[in-house]
């Protein structure tokens, strides 16, 4: 699986339609998703890049990995509230978002994955 980079329209078409459901979240994907919240010049965006390159493979047809970056759809980094990067937003069919701080190696991101969107 490739990751899938996001902009506003895709965002809302993928994972959340937070503009007509602002105080309710209503998650439209079938299967978990983590959203990196991400910006090109960070260097620890850099480094958890290849890490999320390697997870797409591993957990293709499982989960779906998506990218925002937060320079060109500061719109989503406002409305998430974002002010350290990079940030992950893991979503699950019928639960509530959880925002986590993506400052971590690849086991500590497994780790995360299996524990929060396929548990």
């Amino acid at each position: 699986m490739k990751i899938i980079d996001l902009t506003k329209e895709s965002f809302v078409e993928r994972v959340a339609d937070y503009q007509t459901y602002p105080d309710q979240w209503d998650f439209k994907g079938d299967k978990p998703c983590l959203v990196d919240f991400h910006a090109p010049w960070c260097g620890y965006c850099r480094a958890l890049s290849p890490i999320l390159d390697q997870l797409a493979k591993e957990y293709d047809g499982k989960i779906n990995i998506y990218k925002v970056d937060v320079d060109q759809v500061p719109e989503l980094e406002t409305t998430f509230n974002i002010r350290t990067i990079p940030n992950l937003l893991l979503c699950r069919p019928g639960s509530k978002p959880i925002m986590k701080l993506g400052t971590m190696n690849k086991a500590q991101l497994k780790e995360l994955i299996e524990t929060t969107l396929l548990a």
